[in-house]
């Protein structure tokens, strides 16, 4: 509770930018005793019926009383928010706290009343329900548990705002009025109808951006060059079918165009409303240009402007004024120091970037955040697709520069029900928000595929992240948790996105292999084994085969149950009657497409011009013996059967099907292994699990425990029995270990626990290293654990120095660690592995995101490389991984139930084939990190 020193402080970290229903933004702020002209002008612009709705009466004007009121808040008991366009009030929120007797509170209870008035010009944006959400969780920062409201039953648009929050309500009528009760704590309906709301708004503001019906670029050159305008010739030439304008503040009076484009000296100038605003002026100048927008109704901007935080922190500190000026007006960027965005659309070909070439259309959503790297995607993926429209080529293409407001997120959000992209490729420089990317990525893939590749080193200088403090392999391996294609390199990332926009998704991974170089057959069988795929034996049609023995052998491949894919081999041949590219291309796509529920990929040498003849051909076939484009007549014993017409749709929905060509045996196969991962990801998503109930499990209980040892310090690691006590509040028992200070200590205990025992040092650098010899097991007897305490004490030091430990031995099986932390950035994870070398050497430990489902913990533990021990390799005798799966939902759901547990570490857990044994336990507790998904949506400021 707040103390009367600072119930008046301003609470600045109240402010916050919102994406509205339509894609705008608004800004959100506690009201002051300055905003008195702000909020009488804003009330003069809200109808009488508004007015009436809000105090039940005709209410024409605010008093001077009512002013004062309305401007002066305590922010505990009396808080008034703002939504903000421009700087002028467009929506206002206020709760004032309720004391027990129903009357305003004079002293703090948790209860308040709350009201809502909505100009009219904005209603219909969900400004009101972003402003719920703020003061709700303004609200249970004061200590408010419950919102009351008071509203005519014919004001259903307020009603429908409460309603639709998602917060569980009462509802009564008495005297005209309807009386709504609702408590303000997040729920898991609350939480859904915010995060949908996120979606709609956020992919909204970004369709605002790629779909414009006008666009002005400002900074124009008169001539050409330089990069305004080469902006401007970019989207003229590629046939912009909107409004386009050239702006220049130093053109002459007397210049009325640019090359036939209408050219203006401001934004202001132009007759008629712009869209979207690509900025290219000195970074100087970018703040004019941003109030120039914002006043002219700009919705969106593409800043290509270099110098800010790339150049250091005053330019980081300019980037921050950019964002903040722009959302000001409503404005959502692009950039700043972007390369550009791109809309294939044939209703919109938009090309503002500085890509020289409008890419073809297509299926597959691109986003960058380097310009670089953005121009080399752009440049393979139309090198690779050939002449071919409509597959291959790109829907829409972002690169974000430093990424100050746009990022990945809002194009994920974007993508995600784009009726017009059906592939998501990706290169990410850095991750603002690990814990929103990895659920919006979940999401985006169980609908489409989504192929990322993650920069390894730290974020460049012009991008804000949040600090993680996980290992680069734990972030990607959390990312192929959430359904993530997760590739090391572009090429890489070409490769898979061709074979996902071009061929349907594998059922497993049984390989066909055919072809006419038995070289390359077995070089793709081996490629496929080391990727983990099933490769059938190569089936070698030699250099002679014509069209019609690849139509035949790939016809009987596909047809075979015992194949999910195929992978062809093709040499070009040499020679008297051999089979053109353009004759061997529609062979292959005719054969694949009387099995359309099966991929195809082809492997050839680049000699010929086999790849850019896959590309040419298309679903439309041409007539039993007639010319293929570019190829000779076929001879009667190369003639092919007709293609079997089919109305299955194109792998990802829209479109031919074509099957992509790859230069090298392992390309080939990576790509299709990332696909068999991605289709098995998609068949387990669609049934994730669920979290499990255990009825010895005492949440309250362990929270109690919880607040009375935090009640101690801000963070501590507990003590033995502290952390027994804990986890055996969720039913995790772990095996006692008595301290032993003398080797009289050591024989009391071993008699108490009963032979055998171990006897093991656990000092921090002796701790778990059985290796260097600070771990003795099986003593028997009390002669054997003497000789074993005047060993340890002889080789490593004094007792108080090895803080020795006596411990009945568990039953013999295999050792295991068991981990969970939370991480500022990436939320809570539980890790798991084989303890010792395996983990600490190798780092084969696998990860997944808390809360775990029964089925994810399954997953896990079948995760790592050396799982094979666990389940009887070489003879060995199984371990029961089902206890061991009941462990680590146990642990998921501690650190789930409390965040204040911010680490967790079992080791060893030795897992025998019947039961295990924690031998070893550590917690950390701490005051848990703020968690911004469960608070109001709000847009960061990087």
């Amino acid at each position: 509770m707040q103390t009367s020193s600072d119930r008046h402080e301003y609470p600045a970290h109240w402010e916050a930018d919102v994406v509205l229903r339509d894609g705008g933004t608004a800004r959100i702020r506690p009201i002051t005793v300055d905003d008195a002209e702000r909020l009488v002008s804003f009330y003069e612009q809200v109808s009488d019926e508004s007015k009436y709705y809000r105090f039940f009466a005709p209410y024409p004007r605010l008093s001077a009383k009512d002013v004062h009121r309305f401007t002066h808040h305590d922010f505990v008991d009396r808080v008034g928010l703002a939504a903000t366009v421009g700087g002028e009030f467009i929506a206002t929120v206020r709760y004032d706290r309720i004391g027990a007797d129903g009357t305003p509170a004079s002293a703090p209870a948790d209860e308040a009343e709350v009201a809502f008035l909505v100009q009219d010009a904005h209603q219909g944006r969900g400004v009101a329900s972003a402003l719920l959400e703020h003061v709700a969780a303004v609200a249970r920062e004061r200590g408010i548990r419950r919102f009351t409201a008071e509203v005519l039953p014919a004001n259903v648009k307020m009603i429908k705002v409460f309603t639709d929050a998602g917060y569980t309500q009462k509802r009564s009528f008495e005297d005209g009025v309807v009386h709504l009760e609702f408590g303000i704590e997040p729920t898991d309906r609350s939480l859904a109808v915010q995060r949908a709301r996120e979606q709609r708004a956020e992919g909204r503001s970004v369709r605002r951006l790629l779909l414009p019906g006008s666009v002005a670029v400002v900074g124009t050159g008169r001539t050409p060059g330089g990069v305004g305008r080469s902006i401007l010739d970019n989207i003229r030439d590629a046939g912009f079918t909107g409004s386009l304008y050239a702006v220049n503040k130093a053109l002459p009076e007397e210049v009325k165009e640019l090359d036939g484009v209408p050219a203006y000296r401001s934004v202001r100038d132009i007759d008629g409303p712009v869209d979207l605003a690509v900025v290219a002026v000195p970074a100087d100048h970018v703040p004019e240009v941003v109030t120039e927008c914002g006043e002219h109704g700009v919705q969106g901007l593409v800043v290509v402007s270099a110098g800010y935080a790339e150049s250091g922190p005053e330019g980081r500190e300019r980037q921050r004024e950019l964002v903040r000026h722009a959302r000001t007006y409503g404005m959502r960027i692009v950039g700043p120091n972007a390369f550009g965005i791109i809309n294939t659309s044939p209703g919109i070909r938009l090309n503002a970037s500085l890509a020289p070439d409008m890419p073809r259309p297509g299926r597959i959503g691109l986003f960058a955040q380097s310009g670089a790297i953005g121009i080399a995607l752009l440049s393979r993926l139309q090198r690779r697709g050939g002449g071919v429209t409509g597959v291959t080529g790109v829907s829409t293409f972002v690169s974000s520069g430093n990424r100050a407001d746009v990022s990945g997120n809002d194009l994920l959000q974007f993508w995600y029900d784009d009726p017009d992209t059906d592939v998501v490729l990706m290169y990410l420089e850095s991750i603002g928000n690990p814990r929103k990317f990895t659920r919006l990525a979940r999401r985006t893939a169980a609908a489409k595929p989504l192929v990322v590749v993650q920069g390894a080193g730290s974020a460049p200088q012009g991008h804000a992240v949040r600090a993680t403090q996980l290992p680069y392999t734990t972030v990607s391996a959390l990312l192929r948790q959430a359904g993530v294609i997760r590739v090391d390199t572009i090429t890489e990332l070409v490769d898979a996105g061709l074979l996902l926009a071009r061929q349907p998704l594998p059922t497993g991974p049984r390989v066909a292999i055919l072809g006419n170089s038995e070289s390359l057959g077995l070089l793709t069988y081996d490629a496929c084994l080391s990727e983990g795929l099933r490769p059938l034996r190569p089936l070698d049609l030699t250099t002679q085969a014509s069209a019609g023995d690849f139509h035949a052998a790939l016809s009987r491949a596909l047809a075979d149950d015992a194949c999910d894919a195929v992978v062809v081999t093709a040499i070009p041949a040499i020679g008297e009657g051999s089979t053109g590219d353009a004759e061997l291309a529609e062979a292959l796509r005719s054969a694949a497409e009387q099995v359309p529920g099966k991929p195809v990929l082809v492997v050839h040498v680049e000699l010929g011009g086999l790849a850019e003849a896959l590309s040419a051909a298309t679903s439309t076939a041409p007539e039993p013996g007639a010319k293929a484009s570019g190829a000779r007549r076929l001879r009667p014993s190369q003639q092919l059967p007709p293609p079997v017409r089919t109305e299955e749709p194109a792998p990802s929905g829209t479109g031919p099907r074509l099957i992509p060509a790859y230069p090298a045996a392992e390309r080939a196969v990576r790509a299709l292994a990332e696909a068999v991962h991605y289709a098995q990801w998609r068949r387990e998503a669609a049934e994730p699990g669920k979290v499990p109930e255990y009825e010895d499990i005492d949440e309250k209980g362990a929270a109690r425990l919880i607040d009375g040892m935090l009640a101690r310090g801000q963070g501590l690691t507990l003590g033995t029995e502290e952390t027994h006590e804990l986890l055996g509040r969720y039913g995790i028992a772990v095996r006692r270990a008595v301290p032993a200070f003398t080797p009289d200590d050591a024989a009391r205990a071993a008699d108490g626990l009963g032979y055998p025992v171990a006897l093991k040092a656990t000092a921090p650098h002796l701790r778990h290293r059985a290796d260097l010899g600070g771990v003795r097991l099986d003593l028997a007897d009390e002669e054997q654990l003497r000789r074993a305490y005047a060993e340890l004490t002889e080789l490593f030091g004094k007792p108080e120095e090895l803080r020795p430990v006596v411990q009945q031995m568990a039953p013999r099986g295999v050792d295991t660690v068991v981990r969970a932390v939370i991480d500022p950035a990436a939320g809570a994870v539980l890790s798991f592995g084989l303890a010792g070398a395996a983990s600490q050497l190798l780092g084969d430990m696998a990860h997944r995101l808390v809360p775990v489902t029964d089925r994810e913990a399954t997953s896990l533990i079948r995760s790592i490389r050396t799982a094979p021990l666990l389940f009887g390799w070489r003879g060995s005798t199984p371990v029961d991984t089902p206890a061991l799966e009941e462990l680590l939902l146990r642990v998921s759901r501690l650190v789930d139930d409390h965040p204040e547990v911010v680490a967790v570490t079992l080791e060893p857990v030795v897992v025998a084939p019947r039961g295990l044994t924690v031998l070893g336990a550590s917690v950390r507790l701490a005051p848990p990190p703020a968690r911004g998904d469960l608070g109001p949506r709000t847009l960061p400021l990087y």
